[in-house]
């Protein structure tokens, strides 16, 4: 298997085909904070329809959820019918629900690649959140499954359809106004105190898989796979410098971490210093993104809207077309995948280190 997936799909023989007008059919699988979250996103979205929820937890089935995440978006109130949607504890009953053309899992992390198999196997296209897995390997694993599926396999990076963070990569590949000299990432809160799942690091990879990882992508998505990496902190609370064998900018830095105090506010930011100008995103300003150019701030016009809904848009059109064009790949995760590795073992070691690249 060379990691690699090919976001052109061929649909088996006798697999419907959606008109424009029929909305694809979304069945979600777990409604913590970030199933609630893609489910009132996927509800939103053109094109698209909630027709199954599925909870371990039958209290999650009344189409009520109190739970808030980092970004302190409270998903309280009403968030599905249960007289129009179909709410089951067995995974089996969502998968074997024909209206379900669309899975999104939002089960903790080490289920997820079994599930996403599971849901493949039985037809559907999936929406995996974020980590996949927590070893390349994993990733890996599922990449393969899903190259012979006919169905379209798509890790959820909303970061990359968040207003601001969407138009970044833009302006660094597009050249007009240089190279990038510095760029610096951050993402830091408190640790999460809705679920006691994120404290078992076994499972959820602590900060540096779960929250980090964001950043990396956007490392990623912005130079390319850096070469090198030299992390310090811990996996609770990293900060890595990037090295890049090719035209990356001599300074990158993304620093990750859950902090200590409960009452915290979430930060998201970047700064990206081009030779002519200078990027800025601060969650905490008002616009949050802002680009300065010969002394002058200059404020670009954003959607208002969320990356989780710029991304169950994005999703929706995809498998409507029945091609991942405009979202990311499972070749695209392993690599990341690959340097959050890096990542730990430079924790651990305190030297730098190599990821692993496909060949």
């Amino acid at each position: 298997m060379n990691g690699t997936q090919d976001d052109r799909i061929e649909l088996p023989e006798g697999a419907k085909t959606l008109s424009g007008d029929t909305p694809i059919g979304v069945g979600v699988l777990g409604l913590g904070f970030i199933g609630a979250t893609h489910l009132r996103a996927f509800a939103g979205a053109a094109g698209g329809r909630v027709v199954a929820v599925c909870d371990a937890d039958s209290a999650r089935l009344d189409g009520r959820a109190g739970e808030h995440g980092n970004l302190g978006a409270s998903v309280g109130g009403e968030l599905f019918d249960p007289g129009a949607v179909m709410a089951t504890t067995e995974v089996g009953a969502l998968l074997g629900d024909e209206r379900v053309e669309l899975v999104c899992i939002c089960t903790p992390t080490d289920t997820h690649v079994d599930l996403a198999i599971r849901a493949l196997d039985a037809g559907k296209h999936v929406l995996v959140e974020k980590p996949v897995a927590l070893s390349s390997a994993e990733v890996g694993r599922l990449a393969e499954h899903a190259q012979g599926a006919g169905r379209l396999c798509i890790p959820a990076m909303c970061m990359r359809f968040w207003p601001g963070w969407d138009l970044l990569p833009g302006l660094v590949r597009g050249g007009r106004y240089g190279r990038v000299l510095s760029a610096r990432f951050e993402r830091l809160g408190a640790a999460p105190a809705w679920s006691g799942f994120y404290a078992d690091a076994s499972r959820s990879g602590d900060a540096l898989f779960d929250l980090h990882i964001h950043d990396v992508d956007m490392v990623h998505r912005c130079f390319g796979a850096p070469s090198e990496v030299r992390s310090s902190g811990s996996p609770g609370h990293v900060t890595t410098s990037y090295t890049f064998g090719g035209e990356g900018p001599a300074a990158a830095v993304a620093e990750g971490g859950w902090l200590s105090d409960p009452g915290v506010e979430f930060r998201m930011r970047y700064v990206v210093e081009f030779e002519r100008a200078l990027a800025e995103f601060d969650l905490g300003k008002s616009p949050a993104m802002s680009l300065f150019v010969g002394g002058e701030q200059h404020r670009p016009a954003l959607r208002s809207e969320t990356g989780w809904e710029g991304q169950a848009r994005a999703v929706i059109e995809a498998v409507r077309r029945g091609d991942g064009r405009g979202t990311p790949t499972l070749a695209e995760a392993i690599e990341v995948t690959r340097t959050v590795e890096a990542e730990a073992q430079s924790l651990l070691t305190g030297r730098p280190a190599t990821p692993e690249r496909s060949s």
